[in-house]
């Protein structure tokens, strides 16, 4: 089911690596044509076009912007208890890996009488997203929560697609995660036209305020990536996430029947999910290849799952080695890697690129997506090259507090004409020379 490619024997440049491994065809770029009319019409009218808007492309005009109350307790009252026990696991183990993640002031004497200090400071005001559209995603509202109020954001904002069998509410469930958390304040607008609503704010149908966001994460479809882009400045953004990506490193040791699990609970999110399979055994490769058509067909979203396991952007690579299979996950950077070698650990240890890595043949991405204390919100397209997933610090803004006195200034004041002077940037300098005129020295 897995196309299959053999680097036996050699070892590509990272650049080779980089064209020859899959990744899904996701172009932005393609789309910005389509969503831009979406945000200036939310820009010049507001939440009258966000309306419009949610009986073009979800189907249901809802009565207003903002969810009532008693209708996001109405939620959690309603939620099946399983679901609920589950959830709120999953917001206390976040919550303990989160907590440690905040920064704490520092401050540094760098000369007598002249210091630097670095505050933490949160963002005033958050827009976060739960996606609604092929699955509904109340982790994606934990995983979002959780580290903003762990940073000490003040003021935060759900935004969930309107559901039409819900009277043009968010999913029940979205709402009742809402509640659990003790968010309050829920908007009913999807895709684009909420991170524009985000963006510029508005009035709602009866007349109370929708207070525009500054920082605004979250993961969504092609569109509402767009629409980050498009807004990314007046707006803080996240990332622009693309399709989900699982890779696996798996040596002779690994059980076939979990790999082939693993890589298929990926595909299940989406047909340009991309699920990877690495490893130092052909034999492995096959067993994985003959369980993925055994397991497949047994799932609820077959067709789904095996149009993205066929796809270009998922395959097998056969690797001579475990430390070239490091290499080609390396390489590939991908948002989930899994690591099923002997000594998993050790193998771990020396990951460089993975938006999260899990170790060993006990720890899936699945068990990440929920209740393993981590975020999921992850780095995809081989930005864990360079970018981190959702935590405390996205919420974060390091400031930096200068305090001299006027000797410890008088000390450096040589060398900061001298540095504009070089720059020809004379009245830096003067800025500085300025205060020391009437001096006696």
């Amino acid at each position: 089911m897995l196309s299959r490619t053999d680097l036996r024997g050699r070892v590509p440049s990272p650049a080779q690596l980089r064209a020859a491994l899959p990744r899904a065809e996701v172009d932005v770029d393609a789309v910005l044509h389509q969503v831009r009319p979406v945000v200036d019409a939310v820009r010049e009218r507001g939440v009258e076009a966000v309306l419009e808007l949610a009986e073009r492309f979800d189907r249901v005009r809802p009565e207003s912007v903002r969810v009532p109350a008693e209708r996001i307790a109405a939620a959690l009252a309603g939620l099946d208890p399983a679901v609920r026990e589950a959830l709120q696991e999953s917001i206390t183990r976040a919550r303990k890996v989160h907590a440690d993640q905040r920064r704490t002031d520092t401050t540094t004497q760098v000369v007598p009488g002249g210091t630097v200090t670095e505050r933490w400071v949160p963002v005033a005001r958050v827009g976060l997203y739960a996606p609604g559209g092929l699955a509904v995603y109340p982790s994606s509202v934990v995983m979002n929560v959780v580290p903003a109020q762990a940073a000490g954001v003040e003021s935060l904002v759900v935004c969930s697609p309107p559901q039409a069998e819900h009277g043009g509410l968010p999913h029940p469930t979205v709402l009742a995660a809402c509640a659990l958390l003790g968010v309050d304040e829920v908007w009913a607008v999807g895709g684009a036209q909420a991170v524009a609503l985000l963006a510029y704010g508005g009035t709602d149908t009866d007349g109370a305020e929708l207070v525009p966001a500054d920082l605004v994460t979250g993961p969504g479809n092609i569109y509402l990536t767009a629409a980050k882009r498009l807004l990314r400045g007046l707006i803080g953004i996240d990332s622009e996430a693309g399709p989900t990506e699982i890779a696996i490193l798996a040596d002779h040791s690994a059980d076939p029947a979990h790999v082939a699990a693993d890589l298929i609970s990926q595909a299940e999110h989406d047909t340009l999910a991309a699920s990877v399979l690495v490893t130092t055994s052909e034999q492995l490769a096959d067993a994985v290849d003959a369980e993925l058509h055994r397991q497949v067909g047994a799932t609820k979203h077959s067709e789904r799952i095996a149009t993205a396991l066929r796809g270009r952007q998922s395959g097998c690579f056969l690797v001579s080695t475990v430390d070239d299979g490091l290499t080609v996950v390396d390489a590939y950077a991908a948002e989930h890697l899994e690591i099923q070698t002997e000594s998993a650990a050790e193998v771990a240890a020396r990951v460089r690129n993975a938006g999260a890595v899990f170790v060993g043949a006990w720890s899936p991405v699945s068990l990440g997506d929920y209740c393993a204390g981590s975020n999921h919100v992850l780095p995809t397209g081989g930005c864990a090259r360079h970018s981190s997933g959702l935590s405390v610090q996205t919420f974060l803004r390091g400031i930096h507090v200068i305090d001299y006195s006027r000797e410890a200034l008088r000390e450096v004041a040589d060398k900061v004409v001298a540095l504009a002077d070089a720059e020809d940037l004379p009245a830096h300098g003067q800025a500085v020379t300025a205060r020391f005129k009437d001096s006696q020295a």
